[in-house]
């Protein structure tokens, strides 16, 4: 008894620690209210939902409306490994991050073989509730982007 106890106990463990450590993983809503952009087309509403893949990736689904009310869908799976990952259907290419403790994350995404588009810096607030993004760099048509972007976890 004491072993399937022990057994137990030793499972629990393991997943608490391989699945507790994404601290993204949830559904995101933008605030518009707290978001602050220099960019042509700012984003009007997003919602990014974060998932843990069985084999250790994260795959993220987008869904948001610019200010000139396109509007952009996309899912992508990437891993916090410094690699880069094509993301098809996006408006990039590719996109490396890297996480940097267990509440930031860095991000690079390129567009046209390479070229740097953006760099953003994910920051999770300490109770998990506020994810605060940091982004610089060029949006596709060459236009400077500077915003501090505002999610709430729903």
């Amino acid at each position: 008894m004491k072993t399937i106890c022990k057994s137990v106990i030793a499972v629990i463990i393991t997943v608490v620690s391989v699945f507790g450590a994404d601290t993204s993983v949830g559904t995101w809503k933008f605030n518009v209210a707290k978001s602050k952009t220099i960019s042509k087309n700012p984003v009007k509403t997003r919602q990014d939902i974060y998932e843990a893949t069985p084999d250790g990736a994260t795959k993220v689904t987008r869904t948001d409306t610019r200010a000139d009310g396109s509007t952009h869908n996309s899912t992508w799976t990437f891993r916090y490994d410094g690699k880069e990952y094509p993301v098809p259907g996006q408006l990039f290419d590719s996109m490396m991050a890297k996480r940097i403790d267990d509440y930031t994350t860095i991000s690079i995404v390129r567009k046209n073989g390479g070229k740097l588009l953006q760099t953003t810096k994910n920051v999770i607030s300490k109770d998990g509730k506020t994810r605060t993004s940091t982004v610089f760099g060029f949006d596709t048509n060459g236009d400077p982007v500077d915003a501090i972007n505002v999610y709430d976890r729903q």
